[in-house]
């Protein structure tokens, strides 16, 4: 189906008329192989948008990324072309502040190196040639240095050093580790000594990174960008490319359990140590920008020791006196980044906003904020001058990047990736709904008809439910649990953001806390009770329900207390016995939290709601599903909960992948996936479900 323009995004209600014609139902197979636009950059006048574009050859069952450029200034008489060559792996860009060239990472050369190509044309030529490979990359203000991170040994004073252990690591003829505190392992790698450390470059006069360049986090016993998800929004160079700022947690032993990030100032030059600006707040510190004076530090701050999904509210530092504001006190949502505005007064922000993922302008002085792009979820995007660009996706569109004045106004769309391929594919039409949940309170949730819905038929139900648990099912195209693959295999689906989702405001999100079992199965109870009242296509005789990590924990929750609710379970990398996650999980700050403490001080919490002590209920068919890489929910949680239903006699299935962690991220194991949770959910709702196959 062709890709509909913002202003239909935004305008058209959200419940649409299913298509007349439909070639054929979107799934798995259309979902892996789907171009993905990401990452829209401009140029420092505005006149060029850089965007990221990730390919997949399917039959090599791998992905790459490539660069795309377009001239603003020409409209729709140049759509972007290909700046990296056909091929040519390339990621995290970034233009030259002059405008005149593009540096970016690719591994072309065998290992991951920063690269640079003209803007007006020419080839990429390699800009580094470390032994060891570039993680992240920000080129100074001025155009004369680059700060890099590198995984290193911090008692190696060369990159060589580190490149030198790890050879004779390999050549060593025995395999055995010897650990002395956590982490051991994260996510979903062994820890083998090494760090994320910030580097600063300069430039010679042929325009190559120095050889051997200046740690500036030297001293500092932690990773800078974070591991595993950080990246260069973790640090940032002053206007006067004198220093950086950047983000590490250098707690010592504490770092399994700690969520203390600090921003530390360093000197380009790497000498001195680093300053710590913030080590008055015991909670995460991050996400550092300066202003264009280079007096104003602002950042991203949580206040509660400890908790991940706390509030991350809008600071302002003076850097002269140290002190520290709030910006924006009474809005009542969590910061993702931070971009300021061409004049220096207002701060642009993405939030979760009500099933939503909103741009939002807060103005610095008042803390007024003001919703500049919702309806769906704005991804990645970038503001220079009046210019903003960004991606915008919903649940029956993929991301598309737009342009559009700085308040949002005369947005157009510049990317239509995908259009052959979904050209003759059909959605499942969606709506929005709420109802009262625990406590009679407002909670929110997504319909999505099935393809090919016609009016006064009931079909059988994907009841998805999502992890975190402070997450959100809401109005976005996700490449894992997406709800237009349910939809394509005939199947209604019910998502309900319940107590404890983020994006309702910071009490919503904290109501979960020692509660895992409580209001959430309550409004999930509730959510799928008014649904099927309000909306009659809902078959509740045929239904399942499925989710992953807590969205897994409440599948096995639910085998236990609500064992009639279903038809069948999908278990993803679920937790079923909750004492020993507080023991054998990576990142203990998390459990801890939710529990008030470690399972030897807090064991009542561990068990109040731990899906193990009811057991004996399960009756649900379910199937469950694990990756070994797995550590942050391990693989021997899935084995349990299979063992446990294969020995209450209920009909159970276990998919195990050696290769995936918390995540099914290969395109071939993504297409398992879903044709393995998708023929169990036909069998047991079928007509004729219930009825176990012949043995061989």
């Amino acid at each position: 189906m062709a890709l509909r323009s913002l202003l239909t995004v935004l305008l058209a209600p959200a419940f649409l008329a299913p298509a007349v014609v439909a070639a054929k139902p979107f799934d798995a197979r259309d979902l892996v192989t789907l171009e993905r636009v990401s990452a829209p950059t401009l140029s420092p006048d505005g006149r060029h948008l850089l965007l990221t574009v990730r390919e997949v050859d399917f039959d090599a069952n791998k992905a790459s990324t490539g660069l795309w450029i377009e001239n603003l200034f020409a409209r729709d008489a140049a759509p972007p072309v290909r700046f990296t060559p056909e091929g040519f792996g390339a990621s995290s860009a970034a233009f030259a502040p002059d405008g005149s060239a593009v540096y970016f990472l690719s591994s072309k050369s065998g290992s991951s190196q920063l690269w640079k190509q003209a803007v007006d044309g020419g080839e990429p030529v390699q800009v580094s040639d470390y032994p060891l490979p570039v993680g992240t990359f920000k080129i100074s203000p001025d155009g004369k240095a680059v700060a890099l991170s590198f995984e290193v040994f911090t008692d190696c004073g060369t990159l060589a050093c580190t490149k030198e252990k790890l050879d004779a690591k390999a050549a060593a003829k025995t395999s055995g580790v010897l650990y002395e505190g956590l982490f051991v392992r994260h996510w979903d790698t062994w820890k083998d000594g090494r760090r994320n450390q910030l580097f600063v470059a300069r430039f010679n006069d042929e325009g190559k990174a120095g050889s051997e360049p200046a740690r500036v986090s030297a001293g500092i016993e932690g990773d800078v960008p974070a591991k595993p998800f950080g990246g260069k929004e973790d640090y940032t160079w002053a206007p006067d490319s004198q220093s950086l700022v950047f983000a590490a947690k250098a707690v010592g032993r504490e770092e399994a359990w700690s969520t203390d990030y600090d921003l530390y100032h360093a000197r380009a030059t790497g000498s001195g140590a680093p300053k710590n600006l913030t080590e008055a707040n015991p909670a995460l510190d991050g996400g550092p920008v300066f202003s264009a004076d280079g007096k104003t530090l602002y950042y991203r701050a949580m206040k509660h020791p400890g908790f991940e999904a706390d509030r991350l509210a809008l600071m302002a530092m003076d850097l002269a006196s140290g002190k520290t504001r709030e910006i924006a006190p009474d809005w009542d949502r969590s910061a993702s980044n931070i971009t300021l505005s061409a004049d220096g007064r207002s701060i642009y922000t993405t939030t979760q906003d009500v099933g939503t993922y909103a741009l939002y302008k807060v103005d610095i002085a008042s803390g007024e904020a003001s919703k500049v792009i919702g309806g769906g979820t704005v991804g990645g995007y970038d503001l220079v001058g009046d210019t903003l660009a960004y991606t915008f996706e919903d649940l029956d569109s993929p991301a598309q990047a737009f342009v559009a004045r700085a308040d949002g106004s005369q947005a157009r769309q510049v990317t239509n990736n995908n259009a052959e391929a979904l050209e003759h594919i059909q959605f499942g039409a969606y709506e929005q709904f709420n109802f009262k949940g625990w406590n009679d309170e407002t909670v929110h949730g997504y319909v999505v008809k099935p393809v090919g819905y016609e009016e006064g038929k009931q079909y059988p139900v994907a009841f998805l439910i999502h992890g975190g648990p402070q997450g959100s099912f809401g109005n976005n195209f996700h490449y894992r649990w997406n709800a237009q693959t349910y939809a394509g295999a005939g199947f209604a689906v019910v998502m309900i953001d319940f107590h404890g989702s983020t994006g309702y405001g910071q009490a919503f999100t904290d109501s979960i806390t020692g509660d895992w079992g409580g209001k959430p199965l309550e409004d999930l109870q509730k959510g799928w009770a008014a649904a099927q009242e309000k909306y009659s296509f809902l078959d509740g005789e045929r239904a399942c329900a499925l989710g992953g990590s807590y969205g897994g924990y409440m599948v096995a929750w639910i085998a236990g207390n609500w064992p009639d609710g279903f038809d069948c379970l999908v278990n993803h990398a679920g937790v079923v016995d909750t004492r020993i996650m507080g023991f054998n999980t990576e990142e203990l700050w998390f459990t801890e939290w939710e529990n008030g403490g470690t399972p030897v001080q807090s064991p009542e919490a561990y068990e109040q709601f731990n899906p193990i002590k009811h057991v004996d209920k399960w009756k649900a068919p379910m199937l469950v599903i694990h990756g070994q890489l797995d550590y942050r929910v391990l693989v021997e949680q899935g084995l349990a909960a299979f063992s446990a239903a294969q020995r209450q006699g209920v009909p159970s299935q276990l998919l195990y992948f050696p290769d995936e962690n918390h995540w099914i991220l290969k395109p071939h194991n993504s297409v398992l996936w879903h044709d393995t949770v998708n023929a169990w959910l036909k069998r047991w709702t079928a007509e004729d479900a219930g009825t176990e196959p012949a043995k061989d």
